[in-house]
C-alpha cells in the first residue's frame, strides 16, 4: 500500500474497519453523530477514498468495503514517520518513544519478546 490517507479519510476507514461493509447512508449517519459532518461532506470524503482505491462500492444501496486493512495503513504511516522524522532509522523512533514514557514490566516483557522474534 502506498497511498496517503488524510485524517478525514481515516475517519471513514475506521468506520469500515470497525463495522465491516457499510452503506454510505449508514456511514453518513455515524459521521453526523460522532463528528458532526453533513451528508454531503461524508459523501465527498467517501468519493476521495474511492478515487484513491482505499474502498470500493457495491450496488444496490452504495455498500462500501475497505480495500486496505488498518494494519496496512498503520505500517505505511509508521514508515512515513520514520523516514520523515528519524532519517529512516526505526531504532531512533523506538528510543524516542521509550524516552517519553515509563514502561511497565509487562510492556518491557512484550518488547523483549518482539525483539527476539525479529532476530
Amino acid at each position: 500500500m502506498s497511498m496517503k490517507l488524510f485524517d478525514s479519510e481515516l475517519s471513514i476507514m475506521e468506520i469500515l474497519w470497525r463495522e465491516g461493509d457499510t452503506t454510505a447512508k449508514r456511514i453518513a449517519e455515524i459521521t453526523k453523530e460522532t463528528i458532526g459532518w453533513s451528508k454531503t461532506t461524508t459523501y465527498t470524503i467517501i468519493k476521495k477514498c474511492l478515487d484513491k482505491g482505499a474502498i470500493e462500492r457495491h450496488d444496490p444501496n452504495f455498500v462500501c468495503r475497505a480495500l486496505v486493512s488498518q494494519e496496512q495503513v498503520q505500517e505505511y504511516e509508521t514508515t512515513e514517520l520514520i523516514n520523515k522524522m528519524y532519517n529512516g532509522a526505526p531504532d531512533k523512533l523506538v528510543a524516542s518513544l521509550l524516552g517519553q514514557k515509563r514502561l511497565t514490566s509487562e510492556e518491557i516483557s512484550n518488547l523483549k519478546q518482539l525483539i527476539e522474534r525479529l532476530q
